[in-house]
């Protein structure tokens, strides 16, 4: 994902002289490119994230179109209040890029976990918040975020995700991308997991329950028509996340079929509300957690009999 992002800042600053670069102190040799072609629109901020976000508002609202990359957690968690001021309250026209969402940096502990970033900042106003699936997401969403007048937090993962689409998908803010027919529920799925979520719905076409199947890239805003329009079609929607059950993209998912009195029984994936301390890889992390591809198809068949029953 990672290299997609590089790849797509590139080719939209060759086409928009106000997009400039901002980095954490990371992806030095990421952006050699980068800063080879364009040396005065990238800025090593150094170990001071808060800093970054700050100089980013600053820019933007000077009339340019910053993009601000670092990992995830010491972007949203330790610049927040940077983040709520300095952008949504000046409805600054920032893109923030966390990268290593969710478990993605799984080996290196809790300080490293992205599995609460979704929920920290869902609730501040005029956030658009992306997660995208897959590299091609990666550049649609990329290339949408920097067409939002006001800030967006791009959610990506890490390095060799593998890549979904085999074309570049139709893509909207708000609405998702269907993967997969189906009828017997709906998966959708946001952000990083949405491998192991296709696997899913392999394994249960292979138990002969067909379900559908929707990437959605995008937590924050939601289309109602959207959700609307899957409520009718479908008596089960399950939502599957790499964050915690908390404030995460299936509370979002919750609290709009609540609001909108929409018939529809929701079965929420997500990791369990807690630290996660033991290492190993991303792989790993997510069987502990209960999100690899078979257990979700476990979860998914369990809510399909008992609503068929």
């Amino acid at each position: 994902m990672r290299n997609r992002f590089a790849a797509t800042i590139e080719e939209l600053a060759a086409v928009d002289e106000r997009v400039v670069l901002l980095s954490g102190d990371i992806g030095n040799r990421l952006f050699n490119r980068f800063k080879e072609r364009f040396p005065d629109r990238f800025y090593n901020c150094g170990v001071a994230e808060q800093n970054m976000v700050s100089v980013a508002a600053g820019l933007a609202l000077s009339g340019l179109r910053p993009v601000a990359y670092t990992i995830a957690p010491f972007l949203t968690t330790r610049a927040l209040e940077q983040i709520k001021i300095d952008l949504c309250y000046h409805n600054a026209p920032v893109v923030l890029v966390g990268v290593g969402a969710g478990l993605s940096y799984a080996s290196l502990g809790p300080t490293h976990h992205t599995l609460d970033d979704i929920a920290q900042l869902r609730s501040l106003p005029g956030l658009t918040i992306m997660a995208p699936g897959d590299a091609p997401e990666v550049q649609l969403a990329l290339e949408s975020a920097l067409s939002v007048d006001g800030p967006v937090y791009l959610r990506i993962g890490k390095k060799n995700e593998p890549v979904v689409h085999a074309e570049a998908p139709p893509f909207k803010i708000g609405e998702s991308i269907p993967l997969r027919a189906g009828s017997a529920a709906c998966l959708l799925s946001t952000g990083t997991i949405l491998p192991e979520a296709v696997a899913a719905a392999e394994d249960l076409a292979q138990q002969g329950i067909e379900v559908a199947l929707h990437s959605v890239p995008t937590v924050q805003p939601l289309a109602q028509d959207w959700l609307a329009s899957l409520a009718k079609q479908f008596a089960v929607i399950v939502t599957i996340e790499e964050h915690a059950h908390a404030g995460g993209f299936g509370a979002a998912i919750a609290e709009a079929i609540a609001d909108a009195d929409l018939p529809v029984h929701l079965v929420r994936i997500a990791a369990p509300d807690q630290f996660h301390h033991d290492g190993g890889t991303t792989k790993e992390a997510r069987l502990r957690c209960g999100l690899s591809a078979s257990q979700i198809a476990h979860r998914v068949k369990a809510a399909y009999v008992q609503r068929a029953h």
